[in-house]
């Protein structure tokens, strides 16, 4: 509109500064970039997954920060896809994890030691009453796996329940549970698996101005009375019609991520998961809340996000952020459903509560704690939220700003009134710009039309105004490029 004329004339405004930085990277002396990409070739996996028409070959980090083999420094709002917590080498982790590398690596649990036994109790001391026993592993597919296992062992049915749009890994098992269509396979696979809708207030067919547990609403309107979401109604009834057509009358289970990673940061009515936990146990099923990108404090307002829908699972799995980068993974489930598991069958995980894990774990959440990074999770993400909802009223291709503490969806669109995905090359180079520009965030959504953004927890308001202003310079230049 008229509008772009007065801002096309700012756009030769001067590039954001970045926030100063009081680290000095080493100098880069590793292999010659070309010869990366070739090595790449010839022996790393075929997939297309590095970002970037050249892929950024990285080389040292500290907290929110990353540094390239050039020396160019880049600010981190992606965390190595939601999974470095604390920060990038954050010097009491660094600290604990070497201490333990000179102590003891690996023994296996078949025997004790006490790094294990201490994370145990650690990370017990957080969940509620009677979410108590745990089981170590190393990755969140590897989680997700066991707690498909537990719920088939304990309710002795195989039918379980996720929304499209669900990412709860790429292992053969849990395949069935990712309803994202790149991640699917053309052979047999997930076996007793259903998706079922994802109530996604922006994008589905229903959805108001109130229904989200964020500081930033949908731009849709609704007509709803102060206590009742009819967007919320309406996806329950289609959750009952998977009950009803989709899955035998006695169900495993129903797996959710509190809120959807993957998938762009979707999230769904308040009190749906409530509403629809109760109806997966009425048929003898348990419900698996999937912490592995929520968990930790990242949400702000609770250190797990099933506490943000008021809903008690009866298995969480988690992973990501509980190493701050370390391989290391846990489910955690109720002593009546692991007595279920060892009834069945003997289970053991070799790497799973490794020394060296269980100490970075325990650190991982002393850090949290002295730190206050979940509070500071809640007031720069919400400090941020806000600051991109701006951004939204002012440019028509940015249609929905979500998202809760430093776990934040901008879903890149043709118009606000189609709701059209953008097309993937014009997202590609606001990507591109955001990283020239020395910013770095994710992506995500179906059409991966969706800018995901979780940094590590210790980021600072001065660091998000500089974000903001990278991604509003993007965006200008974006639009300057579609006047042409």
């Amino acid at each position: 509109g008229a509008s772009w004329t007065s801002v096309t004339k700012l756009s030769l405004h001067t590039k954001p500064r970045m926030p100063p930085c009081d680290f000095t990277p080493e100098r880069y002396q590793s292999l010659a970039y070309d010869r990366v990409l070739e090595i790449h070739q010839q022996h790393l996996s075929p997939m297309a997954t590095a970002y970037f028409q050249k892929p950024l070959l990285l080389h040292q980090g500290r907290m929110e920060w990353l540094f390239d083999s050039e020396g160019n420094r880049y600010l981190d709002f992606f965390s190595g896809i939601v999974t470095v917590s604390v920060g990038h080498c954050h010097p009491k982790v660094n600290a604990v994890a070497q201490k333990q590398l000179g102590r003891l690596w690996h023994i296996s649990t078949l025997f004790f030691h006490p790094p294990m036994h201490e994370y145990a109790e650690k990370l017990s001391a957080l969940l509620p009453e009677p979410l108590k026993v745990i089981f170590l592993t190393n990755s969140g597919s590897e989680a997700n796996d066991l707690a498909m296992l537990m719920a088939r062992a304990h309710s002795n049915n195989l039918d379980i329940i996720s929304f499209r749009g669900a990412y709860h890994g790429c292992s053969p098992y849990t395949l069935g549970l990712t309803n994202v269509g790149i991640f699917k396979m053309e052979l047999p696979g997930g076996m007793g698996c259903q998706s079922t809708m994802c109530p996604d207030v922006f994008r589905g067919p229903w959805g108001g101005s109130h229904c989200r547990d964020s500081p930033v609403q949908t731009i849709r309107k609704c007509s709803c009375a102060p206590d009742c979401c009819q967007a919320k109604d309406q996806y329950i009834e289609q959750f009952k019609d998977t009950l009803n057509t989709s899955v035998a009358k006695s169900l495993a289970g129903f797996f959710a991520e509190p809120i959807q990673g993957v998938n762009g940061v979707v999230q769904y009515p308040k009190g749906f998961l409530k509403e629809a936990f109760k109806l997966v146990r009425e048929r003898g099923g348990v419900c698996i809340a999937d912490e592995v990108q929520t968990g930790f404090g990242r949400l702000g307002s609770h250190f797990w996000g099933f506490q943000t829908h008021d809903v008690l699972p009866d298995i969480v799995t988690m992973a990501k952020g509980i190493g701050n980068g370390f391989p290391m993974a846990a489910v955690v489930t109720t002593p009546e459903i692991a007595k279920s598991l060892a009834k069945r069958f003997l289970h053991i995980n070799t790497f799973g509560g490794n020394p060296v894990a269980c100490a970075i774990g325990s650190a991982v959440l002393e850090v949290i704690k002295e730190e206050n990074l979940q509070e500071n999770s809640q007031e720069v993400g919400t400090y941020m939220l806000l600051k991109f909802a701006k951004l939204r009223d002012e440019f028509e291709i940015i249609g929905d700003i979500r998202g809760k503490g430093l776990m934040i969806g901008i879903e890149m669109v043709q118009d606000k009134v189609s709701r059209k995905p953008l097309p993937r090359e014009e997202v590609n180079q606001i990507h591109e710009d955001c990283k020239r520009l020395g910013l770095l965030v994710g992506r995500g959504g179906i059409f991966s039309q969706t800018f995901r953004i979780a940094p590590p927890m210790c980021i600072t308001k001065p660091e998000v105004d500089f974000a903001v202003e990278v991604f509003r310079s993007a965006l200008i230049q974006h639009m300057d490029r579609r006047a042409k």
